[in-house]
């Protein structure tokens, strides 16, 4: 956890790197995308914990059409800046079993969190898997996923805001920053 001073003093010194009207404009968009291909099939929708909570909080109500809501927690960074082994905290569970799921996340940055989850959403027996990201971070390495459905791109630095965490902080933020230097 970081210190509260140290939090404030961060979030001075970051750049914005989308505003909140920025990312609200973009979910919407995202809902109007997501409904035109999807609103027929009656999906389960997996919310990536706890990055998604932001992302899955504010685009739920713009998806028009019946839909099951589940969570699952998967983790590569926990407290760290940098990614490590995968740690399922919640796999997927067998109401994946025939369905159209749609998968959201906060970030598609390097991918292979994402395509873990993919791979064994798939292994438990999806009829097809989707995936929203509520941003897509520009790292010029290629990923072993994309998403079908993306709101913003992002710069290739550490940012935080809109679900993302900077050691455990800021998610709340309703702007996407990035850290100064990093």
């Amino acid at each position: 956890m970081m210190p509260a001073d140290k939090a404030w003093s961060l979030l001075r010194e970051a750049d914005v790197v989308c505003s909140e009207a920025e990312v609200a404009q973009s979910i919407r968009r995202l809902g109007t995308e997501i409904t035109a291909a999807l609103g027929d099939s009656y999906p389960l929708v997996l919310s990536v914990m706890g990055g998604a909570v932001y992302f899955t909080g504010q685009l739920l109500p713009l998806l028009h059409f019946p839909l099951d809501l589940d969570y699952i927690h998967a983790t590569r960074y926990g407290d760290e800046t940098s990614g490590g082994k995968l740690h399922w905290r919640v796999e997927p569970r067998e109401n994946v079993k025939g369905r159209t799921v749609l998968v959201l996340d906060d970030i598609l940055d390097a991918g292979h969190t994402l395509a873990a989850i993919r791979d064994s959403v798939l292994e438990r027996g999806a009829a097809s898997f989707h995936c929203a990201v509520l941003s897509f971070k520009e790292t010029g390495v290629a990923k072993p996923i994309s998403a079908e459905f993306v709101g913003v791109t992002l710069p290739n630095r550490y940012v935080f805001g809109c679900g993302m965490d900077v050691s455990g902080a800021w998610r709340n933020l309703p702007a996407i920053y990035a850290v100064k230097g990093m």
